[in-house]
């Protein structure tokens, strides 16, 4: 029996629903996505062509994205638009750009993008990626807390040099016999942030202080592997699916948990008269009335474990770049060393006075952050309205990155810049500054513990080359290959520290 016209599209429906939902899904996204270039301001920055849908997804290297970033540059320009499926970004290359994007026009690009792998764990609270108000009123009291801790002043000064005598302590132990220094110097430059944040300092030999260092340090690693890439596109999906991205948030959960652990320990012992950390004075100013809305516990725990990563990794990472560039330069070495020589000598600490005095030894640390290239790109930042930089349209709700390998690299700023060389901070022997070296940012978002920073790298730094002399372990071959995570770390390494005899 014949099937009537109104039953048999129902039938050729049910026989092929699946290919044709499948097909007909696949032509509308690209009829879509090229309906959206078509209708693409023609002024866009320029860039390689992408995929429909993927766009240049597949053409990065997520383990080693300056590499790629680089090539694209250098054929299109200073000004490079990218898309990666539905977020579009920009990459500013050369001071004028990074200067025009990150300070005149700071206010524009002035949000962090909205990265979902970073949402899933940050939940967009804390000091690093939150926006808008949240942000301005957790870092005006990060801010006014820290200085009130003693951030750029002799008391915190003082903290530093004391850990320093524990660091060179814990080096001496190793009888000039080879040694990985990572998590020792990690446990030394974390005491700073941690006596500052949590009101105490944890010993070397601490073993579950160590394993949460190990913690940090695996979150720093599994952040760019390609399942949390793959989570950036389809976080409905790759939440229920397993994978690194699942060791993340366990991991990330684990850190949560140390903080709210300790959040509750200063409850039971807080005198609100006299807060000790910033954990006290936060809590102090959850007591109050009419406080902002953003000031709440969970997010004290965001802005505790922002303290905690930013104030641990980006130094100690600094910290080992230049231990291990010492080894390798034993000249320069020798040099900062006699500096170290004439103006402390043996018998006192190096303070922050004394940095005025020692211009080689300055130029070092300032060498060693930019060969180290530790954030090849800044912390990332959104447009907040549309605009345009050079020239040309850039919508709202790009994400910007700023390319800091390219210029602390660039020929024409550096005599040498492949080569690992403090002249580059030295004019007629006084130590020059480089408006071409940006190692925090500059602007509104500028990192929140420069001054602090500044202060660990150079009495870290000087302290151990004043007690050491750092040299390859015999018949060992040192690299300066970089691991690829967050940060740009130093492949891990041995090394040896030798007792100066004076």
């Amino acid at each position: 029996m014949q099937l009537s016209l109104r039953n048999m599209i129902p039938s050729i429906w049910e026989r092929a629903s699946l290919q044709n939902f499948l097909l007909l899904s696949a032509i509308i996204l690209i009829l879509t996505h090229y309906l959206k270039r078509r209708r693409r301001n023609l002024n866009y920055p320029p860039g390689p062509p992408g995929l429909p849908i993927l766009g240049n997804f597949l053409q990065m290297d997520f383990q080693k994205p300056q590499v790629t970033m680089q090539k694209f540059v250098k054929k299109y320009g200073n000004i490079l638009y990218m898309n990666m499926i539905s977020q579009n970004f920009i990459t500013v290359t050369g001071l004028p750009l990074i200067k025009e994007v990150l300070a005149n026009q700071g206010d524009v690009f002035i949000d962090r993008p909205q990265i979902p792998i970073q949402l899933q764990i940050f939940k967009s609270s804390g000091l690093i990626m939150s926006n808008g108000q949240l942000w301005k009123h957790q870092r005006r009291f990060a801010l006014m807390t820290l200085r009130n801790f003693g951030l750029g002043k002799k008391t915190l000064e003082d903290r530093i040099r004391m850990e320093a005598k524990y660091l060179i302590e814990a080096i001496r132990e190793e009888k000039g016999q080879p040694f990985d220094p990572h998590y020792v110097i990690n446990n030394a430059v974390s005491n700073i942030i941690c006596s500052v944040t949590f009101g105490n300092r944890f010993e070397y030999h601490d073993s579950q202080f160590r394993e949460l260092l190990k913690t940090v340090d695996e979150v720093m690693k599994l952040l760019v592997r390609w399942e949390c890439q793959l989570f950036n596109i389809f976080p409905s999906v790759m939440k229920f699916l397993p994978g690194t991205h699942q060791k993340l948030f366990r991991n990330f959960k684990k850190l949560e948990s140390f903080v709210e652990d300790v959040i509750k320990q200063h409850k039971e012992n807080l005198n609100p008269e006299e807060p000790q950390d910033f954990i006290d004075a936060y809590l102090k100013e959850l007591s109050k009335d009419n406080i902002h809305y953003s000031f709440n516990e969970k997010n004290l725990v965001y802005c505790t474990l922002d303290l905690f990563f930013a104030g641990t990794e980006t130094t100690s990472t600094t910290l080992r770049w230049g231990l291990l560039y010492m080894a390798l330069y034993p000249e320069i070495q020798g040099k900062i060393q006699a500096e170290i020589d004439r103006v402390i000598g043996q018998s006192q600490q190096p303070t922050m006075a004394d940095k005025e005095n020692m211009p080689y030894t300055n130029a070092a640390v300032h060498e060693v952050q930019r060969m180290g290239d530790i954030v090849p790109f800044n912390v990332p930042r959104m447009a907040v309205v549309d605009t345009t930089v050079a020239g040309y349209y850039v919508p709202k709700g790009t994400m910007l990155t700023t390319n800091l390998t390219a210029l602390h690299r660039d020929p024409k700023e550096w005599a040498t810049p492949e080569t690992f060389n403090p002249e580059h901070f030295l004019k007629n022997g006084q130590f020059k500054k480089r408006e071409s070296f940006l190692p925090f940012s500059i602007g509104k978002r500028a990192c929140l513990g420069e001054q602090l920073a500044r202060a660990e790298l150079f009495l870290f730094f000087t302290s151990l080359l004043q007690k050491f002399t750092f040299q390859p372990p015999p018949n060992t071959q040192l690299s300066l290959d970089v691991q690829y995570s967050t940060t740009m770390s130093p492949l891990p390494y041995k090394i040896c520290a030798i007792p100066r005899e004076m």
